[in-house]
């Protein structure tokens, strides 16, 4: 698959957020060989937790697959620019790289409003932004276009 045709599943989690009332966020891990381990999506609304982010269910999921914490070559595709609760799970999964739709103006932590993967850590995955970007800005500004 392309990584455009990854952000295509994690677009297809995005909108699969809508009917619980949730802002559109979707999420796909994909393995070293290719395959996807880990799907996720925001469910912050439906469960009424603050750590309900599609990163988290998916880096969750992955790991549950690969058997470890440590997802050491794996790449993230997430609709919207990770905030700084799943930066952290990012670096502490150990995931290679990073790849995100849109930008989060309000809670980015891969440029936006900083870049929580350049300062002093352990680990620093590879952070491309913009993959699919009209698509998913627009997902989301249809979602809150419907609660004005």
């Amino acid at each position: 698959m392309t990584h455009e045709e990854y952000m295509e599943e994690a677009l297809k989690e995005a909108r699969a957020c809508i009917p619980q009332g949730d802002v559109p966020v979707g999420c796909v891990i994909v393995s070293p060989e290719g395959d996807i381990i880990g799907r996720g999506r925001n469910r912050r609304e439906a469960d009424g937790l603050a750590t309900a982010h599609a990163e988290v269910e998916a880096i969750n999921m992955a790991c549950a697959a690969v058997g470890s914490w440590r997802l050491t070559g794996c790449t993230l595709y997430v609709t919207l620019e990770p905030c700084p609760m799943c930066a952290g799970a990012i670096i502490n999964s150990r995931i290679a790289c990073v790849r995100y739709g849109a930008r989060e103006d309000k809670s980015g932590c891969c440029g936006s409003v900083l870049n929580l993967f350049e300062e002093r850590f352990n680990h620093h995955p590879r952070i491309y932004g913009g993959l699919l970007e009209e698509a998913c800005r627009g997902i989301l500004e249809e979602f809150f276009s419907t609660l004005r």
